[in-house]
């Protein structure tokens, strides 16, 4: 993902430094208009708000896991959802995976109409309602139209306009540009985690919904009006916006049809700890909900050092060589530190996971501009975003299935026998990590065939 003649406005497999993106890119820009050149205090602050745009959209999904601790337990405002592991855990996902999954929605309308700031300032406000009414909910069903449905439609709105301009104003500097943007991601979980459990202590669950989508929509209308398009990009040599499809003989390649399925089971298998992480630091081992919160800020932070350190390793050795060991080691770190894990080895798997599972984020789009080049990057990242988008709402539900109905009495039996259901839960999650190692090593396998040499640092 030979290559045509690129112009410097268009990524290249060096400087495709990004996650989660599934931007409009146009190849045809040789005999395109000239493109407007930008500002530096507009690229400040464009860097700015996207860092910031990062912090909450994904700060917020990230910390999910502490709202379904609450939800089920016999404490929860919502009387339907006490131990019903399962259909709280969809909540969230559908939110999750909505913001991702809306992408393949959002971006063809970006690229027929000019009016982002809209698009972006509308998809704000449906965030942040869909977290006010949540904070007046009292059924499961009040929480799927309102934490999952509005919310996800919401944050796919306003995560992908300004991810998708971004990029285009930086000819040079793109890589450090949306490093420091992606690096949202992992101070909000670090920040966002203490803080919404230290509200859920204090205000409720109420004051902490509304608090968050109050705070939330602050943060996000000044964003939106920084997001405007570059003149002059996207338009073709006759002055017309040039449409970007995916390839259908990519799609009857063997490395998409492996990537895809590998995509949908690290996506799936990966948010398992991030959504379960609070609930067995506090049903199983017995800590306060407060050091759970705090675990899972200790996984964000590790899991966004590690974006980096990955990056920095896969220039040496290769990025589908690191791409594929952090995916088969996530899922080796599962079964060996997670199963049946006191306290201590807990604390290690919230680490080490943190690691390894940081490496497929940060590296899945540059391993996708390798294998199927640079001219259909924006196709095939948005359809394998899509895939991860559908894939996060697969693994949780799945997991709470396994959990079951279980009602948590806090007494020493309980504990063991939840820790079994847990155990079950691990097995799930290591299988589907594992697998997803399998399918990104065969693609390694298919695309050194395809190309027609094997070289060990790919």
């Amino acid at each position: 993902m030979a290559m045509p003649s690129v112009s410097p406005s268009i990524q290249t497999p060096d400087d495709v430094e990004l996650n989660d993106l599934s931007i409009t890119i146009i190849s045809e820009r040789a005999h395109a208009p000239p493109l407007e050149k930008p500002t530096r205090r507009y690229q400040i602050i464009l860097v700015l708000s996207g860092f910031l745009m990062i912090f909450h959209t994904i700060g917020i999904n990230f910390v999910f896991g502490i709202f379904q601790e609450f939800y089920t337990s016999p404490q929860s405002n919502i009387k339907d959802a006490t131990s019903q592991y399962a259909l709280v855990s969809l909540v969230g996902t559908l939110g999750s995976g909505l913001t991702w999954s809306g992408g393949i929605f959002v971006n063809p309308i970006m690229a027929r109409t000019q009016r982002v700031k809209t698009i972006t300032l509308l998809g704000a406000f449906l965030m942040s309602l869909g977290l006010f009414l949540a904070s007046y909910s009292t059924r499961l069903w009040h929480l799927y139209m309102t934490q999952s449905l509005i919310y996800g439609v919401g944050s796919s709105m306003y995560y992908f306009p300004l991810m998708t301009i971004t990029p285009v104003y930086f000819d040079r500097h793109r890589g450090f540009a949306m490093g420091v943007i992606l690096a949202g991601a992992g101070v909000g979980g670090l920040v966002l985690a203490p803080v919404t459990q230290a509200m859920l202590d204090k205000l409720g669950i109420g004051w902490t919904l509304r608090a968050l989508g109050i705070w939330n929509f602050a943060v996000a209308v000044p964003i939106s009006f920084v997001v405007k398009p570059r003149a002059g990009f996207g338009l073709n040599a006759n002055g017309e916006r040039a449409r970007t499809r995916l390839n259908m003989s990519l799609v009857r390649r063997g490395t998409f049809l492996y990537q895809s399925v590998g995509a949908f089971l690290q996506a799936a298998g990966n948010i398992v700890p991030t959504y379960y992480l609070t609930l067995y630091s506090v049903s199983v081992l017995a800590y306060p909900r407060s050091t759970g919160s705090n675990l899972l800020a200790v996984n964000s932070a590790v899991n966004s050092i590690s974006r980096v350190i990955m990056g920095v390793l896969a220039d040496h050795v290769g990025r589908q060589n690191t791409l594929i060991t952090g995916v088969v080691l996530s899922g080796i770190s599962v079964f060996s530190l997670w199963y049946s894990a006191a306290r201590e080895r807990f604390i290690a798997f919230v680490v080490i996971y943190g690691i390894y599972a940081g490496g497929y984020n940060a590296l899945l789009p540059t391993t996708i501009t390798e294998i199927y080049g640079v001219e259909n990057y924006a196709s095939v990242n948005g359809f394998i975003y899509f895939i991860r988008g559908l894939g996060s709402m697969f693994g949780a539900p799945i997991a709470g299935v396994i959990l079951g109905t279980y009602n948590r009495s806090g007494n020493g039996d309980a504990a063991a026998a939840l820790q079994d259901k847990f155990n079950d839960v691990v097995v799930y999650d290591g299988v589907l990590l594992l697998a997803a190692g399998l399918c990104v090593s065969y693609v390694r396998f298919l695309d050194a065939r395809d190309k027609g040499k094997w070289s060990w640092r790919a």
